[in-house]
């Protein structure tokens, strides 16, 4: 009797660990499906790292393959596996082309990273290039996954070279499972109307990480005597918006405080340092950290700057601007241009000011104008707004879901 119940305990762990070898397997496979390779065009910036945040807070295990430009953050180092790509530039197409070669080796050598992967996870046209070339590579046939955060100037272009990339752009839509966008505008005035795109696409907005914390001071109404103050944080970018300011802070002097943080990007320099020199009342502190020092730069603000003028006529009209987002969590009120898609959504929830051409005089006619009582009105509706506004929140998990 004790060998026969011997023999079945011997048995019974031997299923016992069969079934935990077999759950271990399943995990395992179950892993591998849930790899999400992410090529993107900055290791350092903030929306790459709060995308990474989103993919791991959602049981992915995120390897990100990425170049560096440099930018605010410049020095960060990802505590995810990453493999560097090189460096690139705003703008410089042609550093961009040649970067983008010199990363194809990097590409092949990786080759072991690539089989595993469940999905191929690209932003922008050239990290899409790279992405489907990884995808041939690894004789993959996990889904690839297209998203833009913006559309360059180069594709709303005339002539032989935009045409050809837009041609680029469209052959690989055919071969994307999903497109994921910033901004409904984008769908609309572009891949809809220019790429005539009909495939899935998925709206997932520049919204804050739910990590980010505030106090709820914050959110309490301004109350702020004059002058006003107008924070620019981020990108400082656009020859055409920061003239415009600089016309302002000169004839709203003791009225308007200008102040600006980030990294200069298409304004050049001299210029900027010149401004600042000239004009007490436009200040300038630096670059920040944007995952950390949110909260700060709010807090000291009454509106930010929402008026982006580089490309007025197709990018700039059709965005959702990061810090439309970053200013309504935090109870700051947003200035745009009406018509603009950041306007029509301020407009429709009252929850800013929104200014027709001649900007000039509109804007100089509103600060001279407004009252810390109709101040006060729009930063209580604003206080107001429900977080989900402005903060991630089911609309990842249904993107993961997708991806899945």
């Amino acid at each position: 009797m004790f060998a026969n119940t011997q023999w079945h305990m011997h048995g019974s762990i031997d299923l016992f660990e069969e079934d935990l070898a077999a759950t271990e397997e399943t995990r395992t496979v179950a892993n591998k499906k849930r790899a999400l390779l992410f090529f993107c065009p900055d290791v350092t910036d903030a929306s790459t790292l709060k995308r990474v945040q989103q993919f791991t807070d959602h049981g992915y295990s995120v390897t990100v393959f990425g170049f560096r430009r440099q930018r605010y953050n410049s020095s960060y180092q990802p505590p995810w596996p990453h493999v560097p790509l090189g460096l690139t530039s705003d703008g410089r197409y042609g550093q961009r082309l040649s970067a983008l070669l010199r990363a194809i080796p990097t590409i092949l050598a990786n080759r072991h990273l690539l089989k595993d992967a469940s999905v191929f996870y690209a932003r922008n046209i050239d990290q899409l290039l790279l992405a489907m070339l990884a995808r041939i590579v690894a004789f993959s046939r996990a889904p690839l996954t297209y998203e833009v955060l913006d559309i360059p100037p180069i594709l709303m272009r005339r002539g032989l070279v935009p045409g050809l990339i837009r041609a680029i752009e469209r052959l690989c839509l055919r071969r994307t499972r999903m497109l994921v966008l910033s901004s409904p505008g984008f769908h609309r005035n572009f891949y809809d109307a220019v790429q005539h795109y009909r495939g899935e696409w998925f709206l997932l907005e520049n919204k804050l990480h739910p990590s980010i914390s505030r106090r709820a001071a914050a959110l309490a109404p301004g109350g702020r005597r004059r002058p006003w103050v107008v924070g620019y944080f981020g990108l400082i970018r656009g020859e055409e918006t920061f003239d415009l300011m600089t016309r302002l802070a000169e004839r709203l002097q003791g009225r308007v405080l200008f102040k600006f943080r980030g990294v200069l990007t298409t304004v050049d320099s001299k210029k900027f340092d010149a401004v600042l020199r000239r004009c007490p009342n436009i200040v300038y502190g630096g670059p920040y950290l944007p995952h950390q020092d949110l909260e700060e730069l709010y807090g000291d603000v009454d509106f930010a700057w929402a008026l982006d003028l580089e490309h007025a006529d197709h990018n700039s009209r059709w965005l959702m601007p990061c810090r439309f987002y970053e200013a309504g969590y935090f109870g700051v009120p947003c200035l745009a241009v009406r018509g603009f898609e950041v306007g029509t959504a301020l407009e429709k929830h009252d929850i800013g000011w929104t200014f027709e051409t001649p900007l000039e005089e509109s804007l100089v006619r509103f600060f001279e104008q407004l009252t810390p009582e109709a101040y006060d009105h729009v930063r209580a509706r604003l206080g107001a707004a429900p977080a989900s506004m402005f903060v991630a929140g089911e609309d990842v998990a249904r993107l993961c879901a997708m991806l899945r």
